[in-house]
């Protein structure tokens, strides 16, 4: 156990065997430094390779193809492939795909509420 800064106790980031089986289920999905910015831009609607490329800053074309298949074996991503010249490749989220819709909504806006607490300076809990 590591301990926090007012002497309580937390489990370890390695410890979460003890966390819930759905915890881990959805961190399988979700872990990997693009794949919640991947499903964001997802959620807008269908997208081309190159046109999500350039949506999220700093991600290698390498890593991004290897976080769309993890996501797409996940079954949270299609991929649709186009006989034209040149090839045209979509990404769209499956139906279980934008059921996680309201999960990131969630996150982002708790993310907003711990950024703004963080700026301000560590307060009452």
């Amino acid at each position: 156990m590591e301990k926090l800064t007012n002497g309580e106790s937390c489990p370890s980031r390695s410890n979460l065997a003890s966390a819930p089986s759905g915890i881990n289920a959805t961190l399988q999905v979700l872990t990997g430094k693009w794949k919640i910015a991947i499903l964001w831009r997802l959620m807008k609607g269908r997208v081309r390779f190159g046109e999500l490329r350039r949506s999220i800053p700093g991600v290698s074309q390498h890593m991004l193809t290897s976080q769309l298949r993890e996501l797409e074996m996940d079954g949270v991503v299609s991929r649709a492939v186009y006989p034209e010249v040149p090839p045209r490749v979509e990404y769209t989220l499956t139906e279980h795909g934008a059921s996680l819709g309201q999960v990131l909504k969630t996150l982002a806006e708790w993310g907003e509420i711990h950024h703004r607490r963080q700026m301000d300076g560590p307060g009452p809990s």
